[in-house]
Formats: C-alpha cells, structure tokens, sequence
C-alpha cells in the first residue's frame, strides 16, 4: 500500500514523538530548577534538539507548561479528593496542606504555577478551582465541628497560601527541606480558634537573611548545570 502524501512516514512519526517526550523531560527538569521563566533554548539543548523543534510541538510556553505539569497537578487534585472524606475536617485541612506545600518545595516550577495565574494552561485552572473547592468545604465543615475560626474566609486562606507557597523555595534554600513546616503550622494555627505549640526549630536570624536575599530580584539567576 502506497502511502498517502499527506500522511508522515513512521520513522518521522516516531522522531517526532521521541522528540516531543525529549523536550518535556527536559522542561521538567529545567523548570523545576528554575522555574517558569527558564530560557526555552536552553530547555531546547538540554533536549537535544533545536528551537524550531520545541515551537513545532509547542508553539507557546503555556502549551509546553501543560504537557510538563498534567500528570503532577493530578496528584493535588487526588489529595484534595483523599483531604475531603477526612474523619474531621482538621485532619484533612492539615494532611491536604503538608501534602500541597511538600509539592510546593520540591519543584520550583509547580511552586510557580500553584502560586501564581498562568493564562491558557487547561490542567492548572482545573486545579486551582478543585482547590478552592477543597478549603470552602473542609472551612465549611470545620466552622460546624468548632475546630476553625468563624470569621475566616475562603480568600483569607487563598492568598496567605499563595504568600506563604511563594517563599517555599527561598525556604529550603536557605535554611532547610523541612523549614516550611513550621511557617506552614503558625498559618493552620491562626485558623484555629486556639492555637497549638508550633514545632522547632525557627529561623535564626542569619536564616532568615538568607532567606530574603532567596526571595529578591537580585537573586543570581540558575544557571544550566550542563553549561558548566
């Protein structure tokens, strides 16, 4: 059978589908040490390949953000789903967050786009609406069991997440992998209508320099370490 003008031959079918799955390991890897913003090129070198390539499978960063991110917000989404059948609404507030802030430290790119509003990425509006879904009920149901504050609101949490998810990566740069647990235990702690002891250690003060220097735009920027 003779093959169609218009259809691609199989081995350029499958370059291009290798190709494709080079690039989004690639993206992975270099948005999680960099973020969103790293250089597409160097996403492009890193793969492989050349930039005409990466434009040809994904024509816009939003396009490649999606592709790298799908499966991984996934897992926030069946968190959520796990922290809504929670026995009472404390626990499954407090399990939900240890689990989204742990993502949130491991890979800067994730922690961008949880923190931030990035237009035209499918997968990242469906979670952040299956968020807030997550905190209205577990506020709702806590505000019934005495075990959250009354006044609280949704956006209340929203944004001190947001804030507090943002610095994450400043965190564990400077200080340690585990230094978000104990900003992330004062913020549960205001919710509450009396509040726990929080766990050690704090920041020292040379820590918390550190940590801001982390988070100002003077920060050095990543470089790639193939480069080097």
């Amino acid at each position: 059978m003779t093959v169609g003008a218009d259809r691609e031959p199989a081995p350029r079918r499958r370059d291009a589908r290798r190709n494709r799955e080079l690039l989004v390991e690639a993206a992975h890897e270099v948005f999680a040490e960099q973020g969103l913003e790293a250089p597409l090129d160097v996403i492009a070198r890193r793969a492989g390949v050349g930039n005409a390539t990466l434009y040809r499978h994904f024509p816009t960063r939003a396009a490649l953000v999606d592709a790298v991110f799908r499966d991984q917000l996934g897992g926030t989404t069946a968190a959520g789903e796990r922290a809504r059948t929670a026995p009472d609404a404390w626990s499954g507030l407090h399990t939900y967050l240890r689990d989204v802030f742990g993502t949130l430290a491991a890979d800067r790119g994730t922690n961008d786009l949880m923190t931030t509003r990035v237009q035209g990425v499918e997968a990242l509006d469906a979670v952040h609406a299956h968020n807030r879904q997550t905190l209205e009920l577990l506020l709702s149901r806590g505000r019934e069991e005495g075990t959250v504050r009354s006044d609280v609101t949704t956006e209340d949490v929203l944004f001190a997440l947001a804030a507090l998810g943002r610095a994450v990566p400043a965190l564990t740069t400077a200080a340690s992998a585990d230094a978000w647990h104990r900003p992330l235990a004062l913020l549960l702690d205001s919710l509450r209508p009396a509040p726990a002891p929080l766990p050690d250690p704090p920041l020292t003060t040379a820590q918390l320099g550190d940590v801001l220097r982390e988070l100002g735009p003077h920060r050095a920027p990543a470089r790639d370490v193939r480069e080097q």
